[in-house]
């Protein structure tokens, strides 16, 4: 017997809702990315329909130890989201500089109509005990850990507000909520994200702007995997492995793992992002392998 046009609307209703996306109409701004997790954040948040609004500086900041994101690394994000079938305005910006952050996401909002999400997610990292920093890695560490997550917030408000709320996930750190040695001037950073997004949440909650913060313990990104890291936490080996960092590096997490991966922590920005998480606001929510219990 043929299915009756009811049973015919109710299977194509249902397949349409199989296929839809979490974030199917949305537009997103991400900060840092041309690769690491900004770029994790950006693939991940397109395969739920999103378009993407996304920066980076794109070059080398001098008290960076490790060697940064390229243009090429940023045309090869456009590249990944574009393979989606997703819109993507991306630009080379410094988030240090707001006037460079507002121009790139207001053009980038001037192409994609409006803005829905941000993800403050550009970072750096560098170590040295707290009174062997130089001057230079206390500023240039605020500036773009903390000031640049700021920066984006503050250029994305009118926006959000334009749209009728939205929301703002700031990357924070486990050092953000726990300290960390060698790394004074990163924790003081991260810890201040914290502070900035539990002040924003209060700020904009009339506006319907939810404002969280993820927690990642380490990343498996460039920003982890290079030789200053590896020497930090095996400073018994003169030119340590990773598998001798990863030794190290797990015994930081309660799970039995040295690291979580990119999309770990974008499953984590996509829940906050996305309709599901729409009463929540004002939380730090870990992704710490158990870190923070330790």
């Amino acid at each position: 017997m043929p299915a009756s046009q009811q049973e015919v609307t109710t299977q194509v209703t249902a397949s349409k809702e199989m296929t839809m996306g979490r974030l199917d109409g949305k537009v997103a701004f991400i900060t840092g990315g041309a690769r690491g997790q900004g770029r994790s954040h950006a693939v991940r948040m397109a395969q739920e329909g999103a378009d993407i609004i996304t920066i980076d500086v794109a070059a080398q900041i001098d008290t960076v130890p490790y060697a940064m994101a390229t243009p090429a690394d940023l045309d090869e994000t456009v590249r990944q989201v574009e393979a989606l079938d997703r819109r993507i305005v991306a630009s080379i910006a410094d988030v240090r500089d707001y006037d460079a952050v507002k121009s790139a996401l207001d053009a980038g909002v001037a192409q994609l109509g409006h803005l829905d999400i941000v993800s403050a997610n550009a970072g750096i990292e560098s170590f040295a005990p707290a009174e062997q920093l130089t001057e230079q890695q206390f500023t240039d560490m605020l500036q773009v850990n903390l000031m640049g997550v700021w920066h984006a917030a503050k250029a994305a408000v009118p926006h959000l507000r334009a749209a009728g709320g939205g929301s703002m996930i700031f990357t924070s750190s486990m050092a953000g909520l726990a300290p960390l040695a060698n790394n004074a001037h990163y924790v003081a950073a991260k810890h201040g994200v914290v502070g900035l997004m539990r002040t924003m949440a209060v700020e904009l909650a009339a506006d319907n702007i939810r404002v969280n913060t993820v927690n990642p313990t380490m990343v498996n990104t460039d920003m982890v995997q290079n030789e200053f890291t590896y020497k930090l936490f095996r400073p018994d080996r003169e030119n340590p492995t990773v598998e001798e960092f990863a030794e190290a590096g797990a015994m930081i997490n309660l799970l039995p793992i040295a690291w979580v991966e990119p999309v770990d922590v974008s499953n984590a920005v996509l829940w906050l992002a996305s309709d599901e998480a729409r009463y929540v606001t004002g939380i730090t929510l870990p992704v710490d392998a158990g870190a923070l219990l330790k």
